[in-house]
């Protein structure tokens, strides 16, 4: 089976190979998405957690910097560092502000890279439908010019049809599902960040 669909693939119209070129772009780079994502949610919970236990345990914010400074990838860590290290005097409405501005910025890092897949998913049906078209059109020219609409002559076109329809959905299914799931733990932890910004307002503020 593998080795036919092999060979309908080489032997293919260009079109549908630029098709199938351009689908396995898309589910390669989503893939590589999925992967990179899966891990780096996985260690920033694990130095959100790291840092949590930190702050319970010393409200200091030089010592605390001075135990989580090493955390990259944490967002409740990095706006605390960020704002610790911004050297702004500690009124109330700058820091506010300046918690505000780093919670944007670590929120635009969760969802880094989610819109490829939104695209991913979106697109990549109408690409290999694209394609399918395109293959039956072929299967039409295959029975306009050998008068004759026998099985010999139309199932390239509609394999090569069929083959980019299965292409364009095997890109776009795990796209939709990791986008939507990721994105929902993306929206978890800009919450969780957002929520835990009013423990680090009092904290710069009253030392508290």
């Amino acid at each position: 089976m593998k080795e036919s669909v092999f060979s309908i693939i080489l032997h293919a119209g260009i079109v549908v190979k630029i098709v199938l070129i351009i689908l396995l772009f898309f589910s390669v780079m989503s893939w590589a998405i999925i992967f990179f994502k899966q891990r780096y949610f996985s260690k920033a919970n694990g130095e959100s957690e790291q840092f949590l236990r930190a702050y319970r345990a010393n409200r200091d914010p030089k010592d605390l910097f001075k135990s989580t400074k090493n955390l990259s990838l944490s967002p409740i860590a990095n706006v605390f560092k960020s704002v610790y290290t911004d050297g702004a005097e500690r009124d109330k409405s700058e820091v506010k502000r300046l918690l505000r501005r780093y919670e944007t910025l670590e929120s635009v890092k969760l969802e880094k890279y989610l819109n490829f897949l939104a695209t991913t998913g979106s697109t990549s049906p109408f690409i290999g439908l694209f394609g399918t078209v395109w293959g039956i059109m072929n299967s039409f020219h295959g029975i306009g010019s050998a008068g004759s609409a026998s099985l010999a002559v139309v199932a390239p076109g509609i394999a090569e049809a069929l083959i980019a329809t299965a292409v364009g959905l095997a890109a776009a299914i795990p796209a939709v599902i990791a986008y939507n799931y990721y994105l929902s733990m993306a929206r978890k932890m800009i919450v969780e960040m957002e929520d835990f910004s009013e423990d680090l307002l009092e904290l710069f503020t009253t030392g508290q």
